[in-house]
């Protein structure tokens, strides 16, 4: 295990000497939690912004903390060329031969230069092949392309869709959402419909009002509903008078030539833009998601952006609240979708992930070369500045104040613009609030080729070769449809049913909506169905309605041919479609008495075949919700996974501290004395010297007897050389306690390092779930009604 390889600490580089100007040994290892209140790397062309983002990227990768990445250059595709060979044959395809060419070699020399030249960066970073390949097990890699098949295709039509519970709940959110997604969508169809317009607030309304209720929209749907609202008043204003009805076709004009637009079906095809499911495979791994825009047009960057932000922020707030890293959301030039003074659809969702994403685990990271273009008051939620090399003075200035705003005090201006003014490539003045005082630092080699922006074919190889993105679950095989009455003596008029007999019509699905139902006479049982188990945790009801067929035989009704039917019980009608015929109603189920009897029945029936599955951890002591899927609980036991590892190793490192403290004290204190008897011994050597020196000089001054001063001279002269000897023994001394104390120090950062790694071997083991089915106790089958339920044809 490399010094660098530490749990939940992302090793960026070393502490850089400005003055020898050269990298030091002592590693800079970010805490991975301090990414919880946000980062921003600025810097200009050429400072080596994009290798140390990579290498954050590559970093979370390693920890098992996925990545979503907006890409607006290209150059982020990188992080797919990973070469654990570190082989000319795999650099190759990848060369820009014009670049060769500058080089005055060809391509195949040129690949085996940038193969020599990865070796030995990596090598000089403590690093190696075995890590590129530990980075590309880590995590699954994918490039998306909005509106492009060159990457992966992302559907936006998931979009419109209804948000989650949590933002549908907060009105607040739930407007923000809808106006910015309106301001998105007319600004992609070249409408100038500032908020409060008449074209913006008639969008957000259809948006908001289709929301609250639950339904989903797509383009289409929300052209047809700008044309035909389903509401007739906007505030207190009649519809037509708002908004007249020759002006709203305009509109959904405008609007369907974004629909119509040659190549915008690209836009409708491949995986949803849901951040659950882009942030992990099927089988639980992280994934880093890039997103690269490079080939769209400014219009369309601002809306696929803004869409992607905000379905970040309706994922955010359907997680629960953690203090570990759960995600980061990183995004490369930034510069214009967070600006000072104006107000883009992109920037209200990205003030909310700074300003909320601490509370949920999500880390956004941010990267600009034009600091001036940048919301500082947002950007003091900011608690990590990384900064480069900058171009001008007003950019310094810029950067500086924003610093000041973000983080007050732990670094003297002076001293920054000083530092920011001698900064070479690669190298960075860290500033982080949670540490004591600001680090200059050089960038580690990135495990990545950095090759430079990648064209899209060179994407779409990528792609090709890559794994495909995680595959939804594949849906429950259905229950086999209940037999159903197939008489063709259908009439008109319904049947005139005994008293204490109820009715229940199931309206028909949407392709029989459009016509008048053939109803077909069912038996319909519904009832609320609970489960519980102390030791799980687990207190859960659900309602269920069954329909079966009614026989003519001696047993009329036999529960166990039922299929659940897909409507709440809310649905069911009490009176049928206009227009509707009537299939002729089996005697039994003319009787009243038998409903009594059915009733029983369909209890002991649920009792015995109702029944939920949910997966078990013993050693988190987690089980699954119901409805959970074995990813989403194993991305769940994950979370609390890290979390725990990283208390785990919290406690350890407060186990130490205290004895590393007392060793430092200690090892001070040594070296002091070190040094304290060294002077000593010198000084005295210097003394002696003198007395013998002096005894010498009056020897040979002319005088023929030794005078009794010149003896005793001689005498202290003598004793000096004692005294010297002493010294000499002194600084010994005081230097095998302080080689005895580092030696002790040493032991104890080793012993720490074994702990630690226990703590890895503890948390790395993969989760063995074991399955659990409950079933309902008795009394725990509550029975709505039995009735005679119509199915429509």
């Amino acid at each position: 295990m490399q010094d660098f390889e530490k749990l939940g600490l992302f090793y960026l580089g070393r502490q850089y000497d400005l003055a020898a100007g050269k990298p030091l040994e002592t590693p800079v290892l970010y805490d991975s939690r301090d990414l919880l209140t946000h980062g921003l790397c600025v810097g200009m062309t050429g400072s080596g912004k994009t290798g140390l983002c990579l290498g954050l990227i590559e970093e979370a990768a390693i920890d098992g903390v996925p990545v979503v990445a907006i890409d607006p250059k290209g150059d982020l595709g990188n992080l797919l060329l990973t070469f654990p060979g570190l082989a000319a044959e795999e650099f190759r395809p990848w060369i820009d031969e014009a670049e060769a060419r500058r080089a005055g070699k060809t391509p195949e020399a040129f690949a085996e230069q940038q193969a020599q030249t990865w070796r030995q960066g990596l090598e000089e970073w403590g690093q190696d092949a075995a890590r590129i390949e530990r980075l590309r097990r880590a995590a699954e890699f994918a490039i998306y392309t909005p509106g492009s098949t060159a990457g992966l295709p992302v559907s936006v039509l998931a979009s419109f869709a209804a948000p989650a519970a949590a933002v549908r709940d907060d009105a607040e959110l739930l407007g923000e959402r809808a106006g910015n997604t309106a301001t998105s969508l007319l600004s992609l169809a070249g409408v100038d419909a500032p908020p409060r317009s008449r074209e913006h607030t008639l969008v957000t309304t259809v948006l908001s009002n289709a929301w609250t209720e639950g339904r989903d929209l797509d383009l289409a749907a929300i052209i047809h509903e700008v044309q035909s609202p389903a509401f007739t008043r906007v505030g207190v204003v009649d519809l037509d008078t708002f908004f007249p009805q020759r002006d709203r076709f305009d509109l959904a004009m405008r609007l369907n030539a974004v629909l119509a637009a040659p190549g915008f079906e690209q836009w409708f095809e491949g995986d949803p833009l849901d951040p659950a499911d882009l942030l992990f495979t099927a089988d639980g791994r992280p994934r880093v998601v890039i997103f690269s825009i490079a080939h769209l047009g400014d219009q369309e960057r601002m809306f696929f952006v803004s869409l992607l932000l905000h379905a970040m922020v309706g994922w955010m707030r359907t997680q629960t609240g953690t203090a570990s890293l759960r995600a980061i959301l990183y995004m490369d030039e930034i510069a214009g979708y967070f600006p000072p003074v104006a107000n883009p659809p992109s920037k209200p969702p990205l003030l909310t992930l700074l300003k909320q994403g601490r509370a949920f685990g999500l880390g956004v990271v941010l990267a600009t070369q034009n600091p001036v273009d940048l919301d500082y008051k947002g950007l003091s939620n900011i608690g990590t500045w990384f900064l480069g090399r900058l171009q001008t003075p007003q950019d310094k200035a810029r950067v500086l104040d924003g610093r000041e705003a973000a983080a007050p005090g732990g670094l003297d201006r002076a001293d920054a613009d000083r530092i920011l003014s001698t900064l070479g490539k690669r190298v960075f003045l860290l500033h982080n609030v949670h540490e004591s005082e600001p680090v200059v630092f050089q960038t580690r080699w990135t495990l990545s080729y950095l090759r430079g922006p990648l064209s899209r074919d060179q994407i779409r190889v990528l792609t090709s070769r890559g794994s495909a993105p995680g595959a939804t679950p594949a849906a429950p095989s259905p229950r086999p449809a209940a037999v159903r009455a197939t008489t063709p003596e259908a009439v008109d008029a319904p049947p005139v049913v005994p008293p204490g007999i109820q009715q229940f019509f199931i309206p028909p699905d949407a392709a029989g909506a459009s016509r008048a139902p053939v109803y077909s006479p069912m038996l319909l049982g519904a009832a609320r169905v609970s489960f519980s188990d102390p030791k799980l945790g687990i207190e859960l009801s659900r309602d269920v309605v069954y329909e079966t067929h009614i026989g003519s035989g001696a047993v009329a009704v036999d529960w166990a041919g039922a299929t659940q039917v897909d409507r709440p019980v809310a649905d069911l009608r009490r009176a049928p479609d206009p227009g509707a015929s009537y299939e002729p109603v089996p005697p039994a189920a003319m009787a009243a008495k038998n409903y009594a009897v059915w009733e029983k029945a369909f209890t002991r029936w649920l009792a015995q075949t109702e029944k939920i599955e949910l997966l078990r951890h013993r050693g988190a002591k987690l089980s699954s919700n119901p409805g959970e899927t074995e990813r989403d609980f194993r991305i769940r036991l994950q979370d609390g996974s890290r979390a725990a590892r990283d208390e785990a190793v919290d406690a350890v490192r407060r186990k130490y501290a205290a004895k590393q403290a007392a060793l430092a004290e200690r090892l001070r204190r040594a070296e002091a004395g070190v040094t304290r008897e060294s002077e000593q011994a010198s000084q005295q050597k210097i003394q002696t010297a003198l007395s013998f020196g002096a005894t010498i000089m009056g020897a040979f001054l002319g005088r023929k007897a030794v005078s009794a001063s010149t003896l005793g001279r001689a005498t202290t002269a003598a004793r000096g050389v004692g005294r010297s000897m002493k010294e000499s023994s002194d600084v010994k001394r005081a230097s095998e306690t302080a080689e005895a104390v580092r030696a002790q120090i040493a032991e104890l950062d080793e012993q720490l390092r074994e702990e630690t790694q226990l703590v890895a071997a503890n948390f790395d083991r993969p989760a063995e779930l074991e399955r659990v089915q409950l079933q309902p106790k008795r009394g725990q089958v509550l029975v709505h009604f039995v009735a005679l339920g119509w199915h429509p044809k």
